[in-house]
């Protein structure tokens, strides 16, 4: 996977107005960095806008809804074709729990596919082009460890991003012979609007901040795949290693969201 030679200076991050995406945007905010953010609560991504231009950062904040295709494609294009684009963080997304028919209620089950895959594809394949044309570049897909094995605490979440970790891993080996790295991002619990909604214990809970700088600096190597926290990431690498047989009563007897 290419290495970036230099640091980022013109970013997109998607689902930056709280959470990992805001503490990334507050990452990269910098004199010289220009930020081009997208979230839907407008009132909270304008105050992380005014945070990162007082840390010297240009800014460019949008109320985009990453399952509007059209508007995402137009979007990218206005600002690579501007430009061009060093960084692009595919984060948006959104969580669910257990509860209502089947485990989880069926409007929650699809927007939650809406968000975090077709997101994903709104956000990744309008930049494939404009990183083509300007011969490389980088880009990040917001998983989780969640995709490592599906959890019944969260079956479609985990298996949205099961989906977003399998695309990201395929799509870096297919662009890397045209400059294009592909990091997928796999953090563990992270202090968010979506943990906030659990009711569970979530072990290794980590501040945004924190995870922000270990994706900065996982980004900055080149890392194919950034995960954390290692006791998490070992744990599902169990999970999912050993036979279902073994698993599904452990996971059976874990915590539901309420």
């Amino acid at each position: 996977m290419p290495n970036p030679s230099t640091p980022p200076t013109r970013i997109v991050i998607t689902g930056a107005s709280s959470g990992i995406g805001e503490a990334l945007a507050l990452a990269y905010a910098e004199p010289g960095v220009a930020l081009f953010l997208s979230g839907r609560d407008a009132a909270r991504l304008e105050a992380v806008a005014e945070r990162c231009r007082g840390a010297g950062a240009t800014v460019r904040a949008d109320t985009v809804d990453v399952t509007d295709r059209a508007r995402m494609a137009g979007w990218i294009g206005d600002i690579g074709g501007a430009g061009g684009l060093d960084l692009v963080v595919a984060n948006a997304g959104i969580s669910g729990g257990s509860g209502g028919i089947g485990g989880e209620d069926e409007e929650q089950v699809r927007d939650i596919f809406a968000v975090n895959l077709a997101g994903v594809l709104n956000t990744v394949l309008p930049v494939l082009p404009v990183m083509q044309r300007q011969g490389g570049g980088q880009i990040a897909i917001m998983s989780s460890l969640a995709g490592f094995r599906g959890l019944p605490s969260a079956p479609a979440y985990a298996a949205s991003k099961a989906a977003v970790l399998a695309y990201g891993d395929a799509l870096r080996v297919e662009q890397a012979d045209r400059g294009i790295g592909v990091s997928v991002i796999c953090p563990g619990f992270v202090v968010s609007r979506i943990t906030d909604a659990n009711d569970f214990p979530m072990p290794f809970l980590m501040e945004a901040g924190k995870a922000a700088q270990i994706i900065k600096r996982g980004l900055a190597k080149g890392r194919r795949r950034i995960a954390f926290p290692w006791p998490m990431r070992l744990a599902v690498w169990l999970l999912a290693a050993l036979p279902v047989a073994l698993t599904d009563p452990v996971l059976a007897r874990s915590p539901r969201k309420g």
